[in-house]
């Protein structure tokens, strides 16, 4: 998978811009790993989309209803099919931690790329998605300088379990 970073994009990436990120104010030095689909376990549609642009109709699905005048986002959303869509650029915080702490540093959006894989705790990741984010993983670290990839169950262990037990840790690249 050939790509570039350029001012802060992936340059073979599908845009789609979120409001729901704010400036930095230290170093990227952290990859955070996520799961996510609307509703749990459907995948091919539009509403993790749409959540990160708070366009999603909470009213579409009971499940939805929690999600009402959430603020979320991430940097960026890789689909089954190894689509990446970036949603915020790097260089800029976006809201995907919520509150977390890692290495005795709180607010870890601050200082992390958030990564949401389209997925379910409760189901295996496609091996598309891996052959798209090993090669993110690696240039990320290159361009940013980034040290620790983890999931989000490791900087929020009282409120995340993903990006689960089915997210095959040994086939990221070291």
């Amino acid at each position: 998978m050939n790509f570039e970073i350029k001012n802060n994009l992936i340059d073979t990436a599908k845009i789609i811009k979120s409001p729901n990120h704010s400036e930095r104010s230290c170093a990227i030095d952290l990859i955070v790993i996520h799961c996510i689909s609307l509703p749990e376990g459907n995948f091919l549609n539009s509403n993790v989309m749409d959540l990160f642009q708070n366009k999603l109709d909470c009213n579409k699905h009971p499940s939805f209803k929690n999600l009402e005048d959430l603020k979320v986002s991430a940097h960026l959303f890789i689909r089954r099919n190894g689509e990446i869509i970036q949603f915020v650029p790097f260089d800029k915080c976006a809201w995907h931690a919520g509150e977390s702490s890692f290495n005795d540093r709180g607010n870890c959006n601050n200082f992390s790329i958030g990564i949401e894989l389209e997925g379910t705790v409760q189901k295996e990741f496609t091996d598309k998605q891996y052959e798209v984010l090993n090669p993110v993983i690696l240039k990320l670290k290159e361009e940013y300088k980034i040290n620790h990839v983890v999931g989000h169950s490791d900087i929020a262990p009282d409120r995340k379990i993903d990006p689960g037990p089915h997210f095959d840790w040994e086939r990221l690249n070291d």
